[in-house]
């Protein structure tokens, strides 16, 4: 019994395997015409090569030139250098106050804060402090001034030594911070 039932789970296998067998047997003419109408088709032409650019060598100027090795005195500075002490200069004698022991980069405005005509930024500190900041306060490592307080950015006006005794104005702010 066993072995009739082996028998005729062989047969059955093999019916079926060459049935399917069968059905892979379709001529494949449609596919030999559609490979023949590629091969007949123009090829797209390759664009040229582009031309390839000169190499111009910079000629140091010597002793002509600025000194590589020394500091531009207006290095870092949006303004043209001041040349007299009656420029703009932080007050040195007024008490720091908070934020000033911080950089910029390193504080972040999360948002801001209204109460009557009182109207102040929030800023964070790298230790997760949140400070209410309003116009007139510094905050900064360059005598950062805030001179704006809007609703996506604190607006900083900041004095940067230009190197020669005297001091420049330079802008910047802190936007709010997305995240």
């Amino acid at each position: 019994m066993k072995h009739i039932g082996k028998q005729l789970r062989f047969i059955a296998v093999a019916l079926l395997t060459a049935l399917m067998l069968s059905a892979c047997g379709e001529s494949m003419e449609d596919l030999d015409n559609y490979v023949a109408a590629v091969q007949a088709r123009p090829a797209d032409p390759i664009p040229p090569i582009p031309p390839v650019k000169t190499y111009t060598p910079y000629e140091y100027e010597g002793q002509t030139g600025r000194d590589p090795f020394r500091q531009s005195i207006s290095e870092g500075s949006d303004d043209v250098r001041s040349t007299s002490n009656t420029g703009p200069r932080p007050d040195f004698d007024r008490p720091k106050q908070y934020l000033e022991r911080y950089e910029l980069d390193t504080l972040a405005m999360v948002g801001t804060f209204g109460k009557g005509e009182s109207y102040w930024a929030l800023v964070r500190d790298p230790e997760g402090v949140i400070h209410r900041v309003p116009e007139g306060d510094y905050m900064g490592k360059n005598h950062g001034q805030v001179v704006s307080v809007r609703d996506t950015e604190v607006g900083l006006s900041e004095l940067i030594s230009d190197g020669g005794g005297g001091w420049l104005v330079r802008e910047a702010s802190i936007a709010l911070d997305e995240g």
